[in-house]
């Protein structure tokens, strides 16, 4: 219907009424008084048909009443968007009822958190998994269930890039990887997946490669003193005998070095980060590293740069071993002056090793810290590598909450950053 025409009529239908009125009082002698009466009844029906829409808007269900001209269109016009509001919020029930029934049928556990941190929803596998029931815990504080120290630094910090790994609240005996992922306006999503077998393979992978490490440590160190002996001795001095002997040597150094960086990154795994942490001074900590390689190698030269004094939070042996071995890479594949800088960008401070070697291609970078990769095998293996220098160095900054950033340019230099929460 058109709302002009609507109007239209309406208007005419007043000024009918308002000109019958005048007329009427006109012929008594009285127009002020009949233009009064009929504007007063104009009032008294609009009136009444606020009171019927009144009345009808507290019954929702009920037809909608018989009217004419604007009321009649006022009142259709309500009736619809009632029923589309009522159609759209079916469909809404409908979908969050069939989410919800999805999320029933998870193994996970699946929890549906509020902007104030209180327990909307969860499913069936919420009960064995983390000890929620629902709809008894409905409207609960999350925090107030789930009293895990660990559990309640990761919630309130709202940094959820990293899922984090603890034991059941409902069975102790369980390992749950914890993921929140938030949506809407402040609202979460939980998610608590059962990884308890992957946890046990996993520590037993640490264990056979602790016990390997250990248990090859004893001969390989019984046979690299022998072989020094006889190197030493003076009793093989021909050629044919003396290269092989000084080959030998190398190799087993080499394994030595090997078993020693898989033992240390077999602590590092097994340490929960955050331990052991306090306050370490970068500066100092770049000088003691200068002094010990410049020491190590008279030839070559370590320039520092430190544009901060800030301190970070932190176990300084292991961010000495973090540096070094960025260290090592660096004097081992540059031939120049290697930089050694400390600055800070907002709340993070960056320690990088710059160099000048011949750069790393694009497609490298991502894997550089995977166990054993190398971007160059024959080179090296030729220079005593063992591929497991940046896998410590992540293990380490990870458990400092901190990060490894790579950059390099191929034929120029690389840069290796460590980003590290200041103090």
């Amino acid at each position: 219907m058109d709302s002009r025409a609507v109007w239209t009529g309406e208007v005419r239908r007043a000024v009918i009424y308002l000109l019958l009125g005048i007329a009427i009082g006109w012929f008594f002698s009285k127009p002020l008084l009949g233009f009064a009466l009929a504007c007063l009844l104009v009032v008294v029906s609009w009136m009444m048909q606020m009171w019927r829409v009144t009345q009808w808007l507290q019954t929702p269900d009920a037809e909608p009443p018989e009217a004419k001209g604007l009321w009649g269109a006022v009142f259709d016009s309500i009736y619809h968007l009632q029923r589309r509001d009522r159609e759209e919020r079916y469909r809404l029930q409908t979908a969050v009822s069939y989410m919800r029934e999805s999320f029933s049928a998870l193994k996970e556990g699946t929890v549906m958190i509020d902007p104030e941190g209180r327990i909307e929803w969860s499913n069936e596998s919420a009960v064995q998994l983390l000890g929620l029931h629902y709809p008894r815990d409905r409207g609960q504080a999350l925090l107030n269930l789930l009293r895990l120290p660990r559990f309640i630094r990761y919630f309130s910090s709202g940094d959820f890039q990293e899922p984090l790994l603890i034991a059941s609240p409902a069975d102790a005996q369980l390992r749950l990887q914890i993921e929140i992922t938030p949506f809407g306006h402040g609202s979460h999503l939980m998610f608590a997946r059962d990884v308890t077998r992957l946890d046990q393979l996993e520590a037993m992978r640490r264990d056979f490669v602790a016990n390997v490490s250990h248990e090859l440590r004893t001969p390989l160190t019984v046979i690299t003193g022998y072989l020094h002996t006889l190197i030493d001795s003076g009793l093989c001095q021909e050629d044919r005998v003396l290269r092989p002997l000084k080959q030998m040597r190398e190799q087993s150094a080499r394994m030595e070095t090997l078993l020693s960086e898989l033992l240390v990154l077999a602590e590092l795994e097994a340490t929960q980060p955050g331990e052991d942490l306090a306050p370490v001074d970068v500066g100092a900590l770049m000088a003691e590293v200068q002094q010990h390689f410049e020491n190590a190698e008279p030839g070559r030269s370590i320039v520092i740069d430190r544009s901060s004094k800030r301190w970070v939070r932190g176990n300084h042996r292991l961010l000495y071993s973090a540096v070094s071995n960025l260290l090592i890479n660096a004097l081992k594949y540059s031939e120049g002056d290697v930089l050694l800088s400390w600055s800070e960008q907002g709340d993070w401070g960056r320690l990088s090793v710059t160099d000048s070697g011949p750069g790393i291609e694009a497609e490298h970078i991502p894997r550089l810290t995977e166990r054993f990769y190398r971007v160059d095998k024959s080179r090296s293996v030729a220079s005593g590598g063992t591929g497991l220098g940046l896998a410590i160095v992540k293990h380490i900054l990870a458990g400092h909450h901190g990060t490894l950033e790579i950059t390099s340019k191929k034929g120029v230099g690389s840069i290796f950053t460590c980003i590290l929460p200041l103090s």
